[in-house]
């Protein structure tokens, strides 16, 4: 997936409680890495990739609390 300003990098939490781990694993990896390309560029001069970087640190953070959500519930199903 490349990453482009135009792009909304917004994804609703609804759809992203469907992915699996694997995926979870995969679109916070790769959040990170285009994120520090893009910290890269913003350092560099490019100030029209702000938009960008905040989108991806919202869809990083979403994936986080996903993971975490799925965390709780799995081990509130253990304790029952």
């Amino acid at each position: 997936m490349k990453l482009e300003k135009d792009k909304k990098w917004k994804w609703p939490a609804e759809n992203m409680r469907e992915w699996t781990e694997d995926e979870l694993d995969n679109s916070e990896r790769e959040f990170s890495h285009q994120l520090l390309h893009l910290r890269f560029q913003l350092a560099g001069g490019q100030g029209d990739v702000l938009p960008v970087i905040r989108q991806l640190r919202k869809g990083i953070a979403r994936v986080k609390t996903v993971r975490r959500q799925k965390a709780l519930e799995a081990g509130a199903q253990a304790e029952a």
